[in-house]
């Protein structure tokens, strides 16, 4: 039995060291720089080792997304929890969903960009994937009116993700990042309030 759970251990460590090298890395160079030649070089494991743990660069880009949105659910709860009034609230969690996808932008792009092996939107899709929605649908749901208030917060996350990516590739100047957010924020809020 010890030698199963070591096993075990090891294993996690191994897996959680290279979905850590993968982040990293793409970090630094952007994921097409993430292979798994590359991957196994960085580690000091053989290919083969990495492909005991992932069938490949998706699944393991899969699991640094599943990292980044428990990471995001963390974040956006904090900043709801920190504040009573709905629109702050709602402020707070736009605050801190556009912060996120612009200190962590290939954790971002894994999670929102590119094609991975998480469904969103289904019932029984991950539960962090469903406690991260349920994060902005408590923001959005007090200003919700006769709105559907999942609808309604589906659009916001859209407007979020938007604008983070757009800001993000230079489309939009950066410098007005704070007065468009207030801007997004303002009409939310008395549209819906």
């Amino acid at each position: 039995m010890a030698t199963g759970a070591r096993r075990e251990r090891e294993r996690a460590q191994r897996e959680a060291l290279i979905v850590k090298a993968a982040r990293e890395l793409a970090e630094a160079e952007g994921w097409d720089a993430v292979t798994t030649r590359r991957l196994a070089a960085e580690i000091e494991y053989s290919q083969p080792v990495l492909y005991s743990h992932f069938k490949g660069k998706s699944a393991i880009m899969t699991a640094v997304a599943a990292q980044g949105f428990e990471e995001l659910v963390k974040e956006l709860r904090t900043a709801r929890a920190a504040v009573r009034d709905g629109s702050a609230a709602l402020a707070a969690v736009a605050t801190a969903y556009t912060d996120f996808a612009r200190e962590r932008p290939a954790l971002y792009d894994a999670m929102f960009t590119h094609a991975v092996e998480v469904q969103f939107a289904t019932a029984d899709g991950p539960a962090y994937l469903r406690e991260g929605f349920g994060e902005l649908l408590q923001a959005v749901e007090p200003l919700a009116g006769d709105d559907d208030p999942g609808v309604l917060t589906e659009t916001f996350w859209a407007s979020l993700h938007g604008l983070a990516m757009l800001e993000r590739s230079g489309r939009l100047p950066m410098s007005l990042h704070d007065e468009r957010l207030k801007l997004l924020l303002g009409r939310f809020a008395a549209a819906h309030g």
